[in-house]
């Protein structure tokens, strides 16, 4: 490579380094504040029921996410399956109490359903990362 083509290079890698950077932080700052405010929201109602607890541990999931990307700039799968997990059980818990007719019932099986091949997913990533290892714990990837 000659000496421009190494410059605009580095060059680029500097955008795209700080453009990641000003996106993780815009992101985290997003989640605690959405987070911050929902828990306000919580306190001034007096209570918190459980899809707002639900809520809380989808933005720590998210915070943490973001925390792992920021230090390894790589997004661990398993974490979006958490999160949709508990996304998928709160709405299961918002509209158990809405069940009235059969739409309903195949809406409920249907995210039942749904958190089980999540689990599952889950279940062959943990075995898969134990017999093969996980691309961010191979050195030669940094």
């Amino acid at each position: 490579m000659n000496k421009d083509t190494e410059k605009v290079q580095r060059f680029g890698n500097i955008l795209v380094d700080g453009f990641h950077y000003l996106a993780l932080f815009i992101i985290g700052a997003t989640i605690v504040w959405s987070a911050a405010y929902e828990y306000l929201e919580m306190m001034s109602k007096g209570y918190a029921a459980l899809k707002d607890i639900l809520l809380l541990f989808i933005y720590l999931e998210l915070g943490a996410m973001i925390g792992i990307y920021f230090k390894t700039h790589r997004l661990p799968v398993q974490f979006l399956i958490f999160i949709a997990i508990t996304a998928l059980s709160r709405h299961l818990v918002i509209d158990v109490q809405h069940v009235s007719d059969s739409f309903h019932l195949y809406l409920l099986l249907s995210i039942s359903v749904s958190i089980l091949l999540l689990s599952g997913a889950l279940f062959v990533l943990s075995m898969t990362s134990k017999k093969y290892g996980r691309p961010e714990d191979d050195p030669a990837n940094d």
